[in-house]
């Protein structure tokens, strides 16, 4: 992916990793729009980022999507990329049968189905296109699972082979997709992690996923140096103790 000359659409672009990497992207010289739920964040970027659109846009409900996606198209017809950010993750305790369900079903909805229903709005405008491109965002924890959050590890590695499968459908199409693939990073994403010592710093992580991007376009999956310890434990063969390294830490890793 050329990282300059873009119209990209960023879903959930409000805060953390999608905010920092909507910044980038703009400063590079690409037309960014930023989609969220809350109406006074996204006064705030346009405030604070001039240049920048937005459009509301909530996710977990396939009738904003709709809505949004007819927005973005008619107001940015060149519209080539899209990054699939949204996302969410909590804890669950599955040894208590009334407190996981609706937190299990909503991390479907907002980390699984929005991507889907998202790509699904999307698709075919940018098959259309001579070039395109549609990034989705797993995780670390798509590959190896840490105990307190059993559905986002599975939604994550949902969209691992969703993005791989989409890959090879896409094959011989103007469409590449790429795969972003987070570690832990200093965010507000769960409790703690924005002051984590353990996380990554934002500023480093985005910093290092626009120098992939530039300099290896072959790349269909991002990763930063420190995801690898978990993205390449099975391949590696201590997968059970990288497992039992990752959950024995108090990082709310992502």
């Amino acid at each position: 992916m050329n990282i300059t000359g873009h119209t990209i659409f960023i879903p959930g672009a409000t805060s953390g990793i999608g905010l920092a990497l909507a910044l980038a992207l703009h400063h590079e010289g690409n037309r960014i729009i930023v989609g969220g739920r809350r109406t006074e964040l996204l006064e705030r970027v346009a405030a604070e980022h001039p240049g920048i659109a937005t459009v509301r846009l909530d996710t977990a409900d396939p009738d904003s999507i709709d809505t949004a996606s007819r927005i973005v198209l008619a107001e940015h017809p060149d519209l080539d990329v899209l990054i699939t950010m949204a996302g969410i993750m909590r804890a669950e305790d599955w040894t208590d049968p009334a407190g996981f369900l609706s937190t299990a079903e909503t991390t479907v909805t907002t980390n699984l189905l929005g991507p889907i229903r998202l790509i699904a709005a999307f698709v075919e405008h940018m098959l259309a296109q001579e070039s395109a491109t549609i990034m989705t965002v797993s995780s670390g924890l798509a590959f190896v699972p840490l105990r307190a959050t059993p559905t986002y590890n599975a939604t994550k590695a949902a969209i691992h082979l969703l993005s791989e499968s989409l890959r090879l459908q896409l094959a011989g199409t103007g469409v590449e997709v790429l795969e972003l693939v987070p570690p832990a990073v200093r965010t507000d994403l769960m409790p703690g992690q924005a002051t984590s010592a353990a996380a990554m710093p934002l500023a480093e992580f985005v910093d290092e996923v626009m120098e992939i991007l530039e300099n290896r376009p072959e790349a269909a999956e991002i990763q930063v140096q420190q995801v690898g310890f978990l993205r390449h434990a099975e391949a590696r063969g201590d997968y059970p103790q990288v497992v039992a390294a990752l959950n024995g830490s108090d990082l709310p890793s992502l």
